[in-house]
């Protein structure tokens, strides 16, 4: 039954960052914690990840904007090898509170961001936000659509932003899977779970092609906030117990 939950959740996660330009992991990252446990959300997610936007940069070759990954690419590469180490540091116990509050935050900063381009990106400020990403990334495993603002006010278009987003999060995963595996976070049951999910991302990859044009994408990522923050507030319910030991919560 859990392989049929992973499956689902995988071709709807990738349909849905298909049509919203990422967060893919947010809709994963819930699941695989309740149901493998927080150790196994880093190296799950980001084997999968590995599937999905490797297939995905696949289908959008031709839109990938080189310009920007030759910026991103050695921020991030540095980053994600830094946040795993950072992540064999943390009590796990505390990674899932840390999670929440990201999918709490995330789905925050959807609501209360402009459509329009706020502030005009160069491109060289993808150097430090590559960094930021995969570094957050690595600890969490994921960390959905959170370049997408930059990406949007650089100017690349739909497309594009999917090529470009994607063609970087498949090395920077694949770094992050060898780093897992030099500190001792990846286990067999694991990558078996995540070549799992990464299988399934196909079926969703090509569903949200099919749409992309035929469905509001502002009324999607709607329904997608909502599942997001709904999300990180029923992890920290989970671990209300560990809260509630610190008298400052």
């Amino acid at each position: 039954m859990i392989l049929i939950w992973l499956c689902l959740a995988s071709i709807l996660g990738w349909f849905v960052s298909t049509l919203a330009g990422g967060g893919s992991s947010l809709i994963l990252i819930p699941l695989v914690g309740m149901m493998l446990g927080t150790a196994a959300i880093p190296p799950v997610i980001t084997i999968g990840c590995i599937f999905g936007n490797g297939e995905r940069s696949l289908a959008y070759r031709d839109r990938i904007n080189w310009q920007v990954i030759r910026w991103e690419l050695p921020g991030a590469l540095i980053g994600s090898i830094l946040g795993v180490f950072t992540l064999t540091t943390l009590k796990l116990e505390w990674l899932t509170i840390l999670i929440a509050i990201f999918l709490i935050f995330s789905g925050i900063n959807y609501i209360f961001k402009k459509e329009t381009a706020s502030f005009k990106v160069k491109a060289w400020y993808f150097f430090p936000a590559g960094f930021v990403f995969a570094f957050i990334s690595g600890i969490l495993g994921g960390t959905g659509p959170l370049l997408a603002p930059f990406y949007i006010n650089y100017g690349l278009k739909k497309e594009e932003l999917l090529a470009t987003q994607a063609m970087t999060r498949t090395v920077i995963h694949i770094v992050k899977v060898i780093a897992y595996g030099v500190f001792g976070l990846l286990e067999l049951p694991y990558f078996s779970y995540g070549v799992l999910l990464g299988l399934a991302a196909f079926p969703g990859n090509w569903l949200g092609h099919l749409v992309l044009q035929k469905i509001s994408e502002r009324r999607f990522r709607q329904l997608v906030i909502s599942f997001i923050i709904f999300s990180g507030l029923l992890l920290l319910w989970q671990q209300r117990k560990i809260l509630s030991d610190y008298q400052y919560f």
